[in-house]
Formats: C-alpha cells, structure tokens, sequence
C-alpha cells in the first residue's frame, strides 16, 4: 500500500487496479434512488407542514380570513399523505420491502387521489377567476386558488417522482431478493 503523498510501491505501475473489488452496480443504484426518495421526502413535508399551517391558523381563526382563506375540502384528506412519507422514511433505511410497498399505495390513496379532487373542486373558481378577473378567497393578498393549484402542480410532480423512485428502488431490492435466493 501507499500514502497518497509517499512513494508508490514497489512492483508496480499503477495499471493493476482491474482486478480490485469494486461495489455491485444494484447496491450504488439503491443508494442512489434512496438519496432520490429522501429528497423527495424532505419536500413534500414542507409542503404538507405549509398546508397543515394554513389549515391550523384558518381553522383556530388565528388571522383574518382575508389574510389566510378558509382550507378547500381537498385539503383535510391530503393532511393524510404524511402517512406515505412516514412509511418510505421507515423503510430505506433496513430495506424493507413491506414498508414501501405500503408506502407507495398510500400515496396514491393519500396523496395523489385528494390533489385530483382539489383540482375539480376548486376548477369552477379558477375559471370564474380566469374569465372574469374576480377571487374571493385569498392568501397573504394572492387569489388562493392560483396558490393552491401552483401547490397542487408541485405536489403532483413530487408524488409521481416518489412513486415512480421507489417503484423503481423495489424492483431494485427485489431483484437482489431474488438473487440471494438463487444461490
């Protein structure tokens, strides 16, 4: 062996790293889509800490209505997609292949299937506002359904990433399952 700063051993040129182990290529991608996930992750909590916030601060009346607008119906259910989330943090650590699995059907329960709602539900004011320039519901002075459909695009994206990372972490995780077995 030698020092990065010391002389090179003795018997070689530096061209025998061919034969040195290096880490299977399905252990880097785990690594790789776990980081992916935990970002994920770290997202859509702060996405669902603003949403519990708007709905905690409008629900205890802790400002005016004209400050903070009344939560759409949507909202309280996808108050429920931290369970996903609680579930993917759970199981990347151990691998657990149960744990995603749940995870990754609650989200499309918890997660995906609300923001579909939210979307039809607050359409018809979304149009009013888009054709005759009148909102009645605001947030901090901007019309709330344009915060809230810029929330539901952004959720949107990163629950279909996370769905779609951690299917892909699956097939990873089981594949390797599979191989194990096999020998």
């Amino acid at each position: 062996m030698t020092s990065r700063a010391g002389p090179r051993a003795s018997g070689t040129d530096g061209s025998d790293f061919q034969h040195r182990e290096r880490v299977a290529s399905h252990y880097q991608m785990s690594v790789a889509l776990k980081s992916e996930i935990r970002k994920l992750n770290i997202v859509h909590v702060l996405i669902w800490v603003l949403m519990a916030a708007q709905v905690t601060v409008s629900q205890l009346s802790l400002v005016s209505h004209k400050v903070v607008a009344s939560p759409y119906q949507w909202e309280y259910p996808y108050l429920l997609s931290i369970v996903p989330t609680v579930f993917s943090f759970l199981a990347l650590p151990r691998n657990n292949i149960s744990y995603l699995v749940i995870s990754m059907i609650s989200a499309g329960l918890f997660c995906v299937a609300p923001l579909i709602y939210g979307g039809m539900e607050m359409f018809p004011v979304a149009q009013q506002l888009y054709r005759h320039g009148k909102a009645y519901r605001f947030i901090f002075g901007f019309s709330a359904v344009s915060v809230m459909y810029l929330v539901i695009i952004i959720s949107v994206q990163v629950h279909a990433w996370q769905i779609y990372y951690s299917k892909k972490l699956l097939d990873q995780w089981f594949t390797t399952t599979q191989d194990k077995k096999k020998k």
